[in-house]
């Protein structure tokens, strides 16, 4: 593809040349003698040094976008489309995927707090039939494929016109209609400004870390909502604005706006961590900061429209990882690709991880749409250094895609990663694995007991043939690997494994005699 924008080409032609042997062949081979001392912290301490890097896509359930197809389908029906998505994500080597849980103050999960979703059945508070809890078993099938299930929320959003023709009678709009204004365009919404919208988002937050194996809780760009939810209009919160001057208030409206949404976002962080520490927070923002920052980037203004002060969010580290939604062309002068990550990654003061989110759909279908998206990885590779990653909006036209999982099978994502170390996170010992050899003439066997619950959710087997070490990373699912006793590059002559963390780290390694 040619590139208008000198600056991104030379940051594409540079990447191409820098990760030209990682991506040429099926398995990373590594000769012992070659290897590297590495920090502990961010690779680990086995034979070889396995790739990190967050390979996540979004699957977006409001509208039914992604998952599932339409509203009422059976049981079966959705069960059967959730694993088919998953098995694709599995075979492109994904690690991570981003299930949206909450797209309407309703839950694809057995809530207490609020109504089944429309999405799901058709029917607002209605569960499915027979009944099962879909965020259960989405988690169970991610972590059987080796992936993590980051659970996305939006926290304000009430209703959405495609939930029905109106508000159903147990929409939370009916149980707290103090807390919630109607826009123009047909929309719900919570007034961030009130306490009683940050204490029941935030009951909701904590309502799924405490009973769901969630690996991070998501939220994307929807805050104060987009001028076009209320026709062009201010938000309408004439009340809680007014209450808030009679109370003696100074601010002004817009950074009244911005500090109630500040506010939360702390509250959510700090609220995650007291019910389980290890959870990750993830926050998915528009991709512009304000017109201007850096100098040649237009666009909407983010902190005066929805009164999301991102960039604080960032360099407070309120976070543990940040995928700002970079969904523009890298040679887009005006919302480049490389020049916005660029700028992010100089405001990402506390070193959190830094996993922008690309639109997998903005360079076409064909092979010049598959050119972005691998210039896209490959940009975010460099930047970003110890900690790579991208998030995919979305899964359906990531999968629609031929040409561009073609690319990503044979280049990029040729090689399983584990995603990166959250060393800031609490770390738990995680046992040796007890594994078994049975042994055959031409293979071998290898077996081990599954991963601990709650504690790890891969196991990464090493072995070597002649001089070099190949691996595999393991799901739940997995509690076996057959090996073959020679390969044209030389005899198996060692087998080691170990379990992986919920954040990455690698436990102690079992080593097996053959």
């Amino acid at each position: 593809m040619k590139l208008a924008y000198q600056p991104a080409r030379y940051f594409v032609l540079l990447l191409l040349v820098i990760l030209f042997e990682a991506c040429s062949s099926s398995k990373i081979v590594v000769d012992p003698s070659a290897k590297k001392d590495v920090d502990d912290k961010l690779l680990h301490h086995g034979p070889i040094d396995v790739p990190r890097e967050f390979r996540a896509a979004w699957v977006a359930t409001v509208a039914n976008i992604n998952w599932p197809s339409k509203p009422g389908l059976s049981v079966e029906e959705q069960q059967k489309e959730a694993i088919a998505l998953l098995d694709s994500l599995e075979r492109l080597n994904f690690n991570a995927v981003v299930f949206q849980v909450r797209p309407q103050a309703d839950a694809l999960y057995a809530s207490e707090l609020e109504p089944w979703s429309y999405y799901l059945t058709g029917e607002q508070g209605k569960a499915p039939a027979p009944f099962y809890d879909p965020l259960e078993f989405w988690i169970r099938e991610a972590h059987a494929r080796g992936m993590e299930l980051h659970a996305w929320l939006n926290p304000y959003r009430a209703h959405h016109t495609s939930g029905g023709k109106a508000p159903g009678a147990s929409s939370i709009i009916h149980k707290m209609p103090e807390s919630v204004v109607r826009l123009e365009q047909g929309y719900w919404w919570f007034d961030p400004a009130l306490e009683s919208t940050q204490e029941h988002s935030l009951a909701v937050v904590k309502d799924i870390v405490s009973r769901y194996d969630v690996d991070g809780i998501h939220f994307d760009d929807y805050f104060y909502p987009y001028e076009s939810y209320n026709g062009g209009k201010d938000f309408p919160d004439d009340v809680s604005w007014v209450a808030y001057q009679k109370s003696g208030g100074k601010l002004s409206r817009a950074d009244w706006r911005r500090q109630s949404v500040n506010e939360f976002i702390q509250k959510v962080y700090a609220g995650i961590k007291e019910v389980k520490e290890d959870v990750k927070f993830g926050l998915s923002p528009f991709g512009i900061w304000r017109p201007g920052y850096p100098s040649s980037i237009a666009g909407m203004d983010q902190y005066n429209t929805l009164y999301a002060d991102a960039k604080l969010w960032l360099n407070e580290g309120w976070v543990d990882y940040f995928s700002p939604q970079l969904y523009w062309p890298i040679n887009r002068i005006a919302q480049s690709f490389p020049v916005l990550l660029n700028w992010w990654q100089e405001q990402n003061t506390h070193q959190r991880h830094l996993w922008p989110g690309i639109n997998v759909a903005a360079g076409g279908r064909g092979e010049d749409g598959a050119d972005e998206v691998e210039n896209q990885i490959m940009i975010s590779r460099g930047i970003t250094g110890e900690s790579p990653g991208v998030v995919h909006w979305s899964v359906g036209p990531l999968l629609r895609n031929d040409s561009l999982k073609a690319r990503l099978a044979r280049g990029v994502y040729k090689n399983q990663a584990l995603v990166p170390v959250t060393d800031w996170l609490s770390a738990g010992s995680l046992k040796k694995p007890d594994a078994s050899v049975e042994k055959a003439t031409d293979y071998i066997t290898v077996k081990w007991d599954a991963p601990e619950k709650g504690k790890s959710f891969q196991t990464i087997v090493y072995y070597q043939y002649g001089s070099g070490w190949e691996y595999q990373v393991m799901g739940e699912k997995f509690t076996s690997l057959r090996l073959e006793r020679k390969q044209a590059s030389g005899d198996l002559t060692a087998v080691q494994l170990a379990y992986v963390d919920k954040n990455g780290r690698i436990g102690e390694l079992s080593t097996l005699e053959l």
